[in-house]
């Protein structure tokens, strides 16, 4: 383990959530134990803000079939827990989150690196799989003519705007200094976009859908997709270790 606290952390994923409620209460105890020098809690701090952004909508009605989305919702967010907790313990863990998890003590790199690092991870590599988990348990197909997938894509729009505010109000090094005068950081920041990377997971979705009688090649297509996602995360994470 990286820090003291993270025994703390382990423990708090080890929370079965069953509710958006529970789901933020976990992301509220990783956010209170982690310092401002742990890259984990820019991902965790960012995806907080989204979590309570999804509840306020579902909260706020207008949804086709909001039981749907927070389903989805708690779905997701197991899978970070998981990935956090096996990771911390030493067991199983996704090499894209691996990728990131590993330097989140480098006070070099930069809040919104690990904060995008994680998006990466969660939207790319977990988010097809919990759409299908959400879909075999409420009964839906992952269809794009559904209104599931209006419900889904009706979240672009808010979860883009808290992107955007991030990509400014992280651009500092983890410990709060600036970055250097020339940095790439900005850039790749820049070329994130999250809408379509929630409308390529949905994607991946329909295809995993489709494999689900075929777990061995279903498990390839994650494998597929844990490789690609951790390679694109090398590249971020290694961007401003350099300057």
């Amino acid at each position: 383990m990286m820090f003291p606290y993270d025994g703390k952390i382990a423990a708090a994923c080890q929370s079965a959530a069953t509710t958006i409620p529970e789901v933020i209460g976990v992301m509220q105890t990783i956010d209170q134990a982690c310092t401002d020098g742990d890259g984990l809690k820019w991902f965790n701090w960012l995806y907080l803000q989204v979590t309570q952004t999804v509840e306020r909508k579902i909260d706020g009605s207008g949804l086709e079939d909001a039981a749907w989305l927070a389903e989805l919702d708690v779905q997701f967010a197991a899978l970070y827990f998981s990935a956090l907790r096996g990771y911390l313990a030493g067991g199983e863990c996704p090499q894209c989150w691996a990728a990131m998890f590993a330097v989140r003590a480098n006070v070099r790199l930069a809040r919104i690196q690990c904060a995008l690092a994680g998006i990466n991870a969660h939207i790319n590599h977990d988010l097809p799989a919990a759409i299908v988990a959400t879909c075999t348990v409420k009964g839906t197909t992952p269809g794009k003519a559904t209104p599931q997938y209006r419900d889904y894509t009706a979240l672009n729009a808010p979860i883009d705007s808290l992107i955007e505010v991030a990509k400014r109000t992280l651009m500092v090094r983890l410990l709060g200094d600036s970055l250097p005068v020339v940095s790439h950081v900005e850039d790749m920041a820049a070329a994130w976009g999250t809408s379509e990377a929630r409308e390529q997971a949905w994607n991946h979705a329909e295809a995993l859908w489709e494999l689900r009688g075929l777990p061995a090649i279903a498990q390839g297509y994650l494998d597929g997709l844990d490789g690609l996602v951790t390679f694109g995360n090398k590249a971020l994470l290694t961007a401003a270790l350099e300057q």
